[in-house]
């Protein structure tokens, strides 16, 4: 199964590169984790954020591969432990189908891609910071494949 985490901006510093590749190398290719980003839309001074919004969701849709299984990280989304995680993945792997995590931009996502998500997850009721949650997706996707491989990591 192929997961593409499509993420909403660029230029991250080295720590979250460095913190999410970390974690997506360690994963085997029936279980690989692709980043894509999209570019931010126009934000500052005078800025139609609803405009800027609608242009993230533009390009994320068009990111989103035929077939593949769309999942939204939204703040009302459902929240898994980690072992509910490792679950999820099982069904998600069986299903034969390619996975999508979308991850909006500093206003979130466009209720069009929320709309076409097959699932929404939480990773928490807090808002996180954009760049940490690919570092957090990408860990609890290890920490998942490690427990479907029977590993006592998650402890």
């Amino acid at each position: 199964m192929r997961i593409k985490l499509i993420a909403v901006g660029g230029k991250m510093p080295g720590w979250v590169s460095e913190g999410y590749d970390e974690y997506a190398r360690r994963l085997p290719g029936d279980f690989r984790l692709e980043l894509v980003e999209l570019q931010l839309g126009h934000r500052g001074k005078g800025a139609d954020i609803a405009r800027a919004i609608r242009s993230e969701g533009d390009a994320m849709l068009a990111a989103i591969p035929k077939g593949d299984r769309v999942i939204a990280l939204t703040v009302d989304g459902r929240s898994w432990s980690t072992e509910q995680l490792a679950e999820q993945a099982e069904e998600w792997r069986m299903s034969g189908q390619n996975l999508c995590l979308l991850v909006g931009g500093p206003d979130g996502l466009d209720p069009r891609c929320v709309a076409a998500a097959d699932q929404k997850w939480s990773l928490s009721k807090l808002t996180l910071p954009h760049p940490l949650v690919r570092i957090m997706l990408a860990e609890q996707l290890y920490r998942a494949w490690t427990l479907l491989q029977g590993h006592p990591y998650h402890k």
